[in-house]
């Protein structure tokens, strides 16, 4: 997977059918324990709530978990979870909160209720997408650095960071199927005048 999206903040809807609210909270988080607390914050500020009904994607780990909490099984946490799948939306947790209004609605008046009120926070939220890079360190000699910055901006290869003593040494995000193409093109172009090192990967 070379990018996928995130959210920029959390972000609330409601809606009213047939008498029932359903309460869509969108979170942005990273980790189980960050998804234990975030329930834990919303059962504490939706009180008495019939249902709390969820899904979350969390990237580290591909981890994906769908709850019904007590709504017929498929009607809640599966049509939220389908859709951070089609958006391919991670490192978020969406919660639709239900206070029952007394009518029935059926298992696809449950469906639609859930998965809309998701669908809608979602839309509703700042979504930013997040592409993995690779991740190097390039020593450069000062007569090679204003043509490789140049050249750099051309590929749209970010610097990151630059360090200035005898030489100069750059950090330099490359998106990660470029790569080869970069360590070709850089031995190359300098004729193996610029040593680099790769250092990891970082998503950005």
């Amino acid at each position: 997977m070379e990018s996928f999206y995130t959210l920029s903040r959390k972000t609330t809807g409601e809606q009213v059918i047939d008498k029932s609210r359903f309460i869509g909270i969108a979170v942005p988080l990273a980790t189980l324990e960050q998804i234990d607390e975030a329930m834990q914050k919303i059962r504490e500020d939706y009180p008495n709530a019939r249902h709390y009904v969820y899904a979350y994607r969390l990237h580290n780990g591909f981890i994906e978990k769908a709850s019904d909490d007590g709504e017929p099984q498929g009607t809640g946490g599966r049509p939220i979870l389908d859709l951070l799948q089609h958006r391919n939306v991670w490192n978020v947790l969406v919660v639709v909160v239900r206070y029952f209004g007394g009518i029935l609605l059926g298992t696809g008046g449950l469906s639609r209720a859930y998965g809309g009120s998701a669908r809608q926070v979602i839309i509703d939220s700042e979504l930013k997408k997040l592409t993995i890079f690779q991740v190097y360190i390039l020593r450069v000699p000062y007569e090679w650095f204003e043509l490789l910055k140049y050249q750099f901006e051309q590929h749209k290869w970010m610097i990151q960071q630059e360090e200035f003593s005898e030489e100069v040494k750059l950090l330099v995000h490359v998106p990660e199927r470029e790569t080869e193409t970069f360590r070709k093109w850089i031995n190359d172009f300098t004729r193996k005048q610029v040593h680099y090192e790769d250092v990891g990967m970082a998503w950005g």
